[in-house]
């Protein structure tokens, strides 16, 4: 039994996949002396697990017929990069452009595609003595009243600001009128296919 099968056998109703996992390493390009590893480790956890887990659900969310839902986590590093930690805003940004292509894949289904970009959010990700950023019940609030609103992007404090929002709005019209530019298969074209 492979680890999709199951995921699918003990959850078979599951109909939201949340792609939080997060590690950030604050270290400048020029100080990090790390063995490549660490470096992959980072890599893995930001954005080959989303990548993968999406890879080994979307499939049964969308054989479901059913409303179901993406969130892919993001941050506002990945719309400005952040020199303490370069490779996670790198990766973040990665995941932004991953969700924009999952969310025309997805188009013509039932699976709503979500991006949750949160600011600094005191919480003990960056592995300081004193997180800083919003707290953590606030931000909870406002991002589960965004994603259970099904709003393609969810962002809070400086990740909702006007500028922020404008660059969003921006990438996806670019995104949408250059997307036809080549014929690609997307879920719904193939919806009827045992993808899984």
């Amino acid at each position: 039994m492979t680890r999709n099968d199951h995921v699918l056998d003990v959850l078979p109703d599951v109909d939201v996949v949340v792609n939080n996992a997060g590690i950030q390493r604050r270290v400048a390009l020029a100080d990090d002396h790390d063995p490549w590893s660490v470096r992959e480790g980072e890599l893995h956890v930001l954005l080959s697990g989303p990548v993968h887990l999406n890879h080994l659900l979307v499939p049964h969310l969308v054989r479901r017929g059913t409303p179901a839902q993406v969130v892919n986590v993001t941050s506002g590093g990945a719309f400005v990069p952040q020199p303490f930690a370069p490779l996670y805003s790198a990766l973040k940004a990665a995941l932004h452009s991953c969700t924009l292509t999952l969310r025309h894949a997805l188009a013509g289904t039932a699976v709503r595609v979500t991006e949750l970009a949160p600011p600094a959010v005191a919480t003990g990700l960056s592995g300081l003595d004193a997180p800083h950023g919003a707290p953590v019940d606030v931000f909870a609030d406002a991002a589960y009243a965004g994603v259970t609103a099904g709003r393609e992007f969810v962002g809070h404090g400086a990740t909702a600001a006007p500028e922020v929002l404008a660059r969003v709005r921006a990438e996806q019209e670019m995104f949408d009128a250059l997307a036809s530019r080549f014929a690609v298969s997307t879920y719904a074209d193939t919806s009827g296919q045992d993808r899984g």
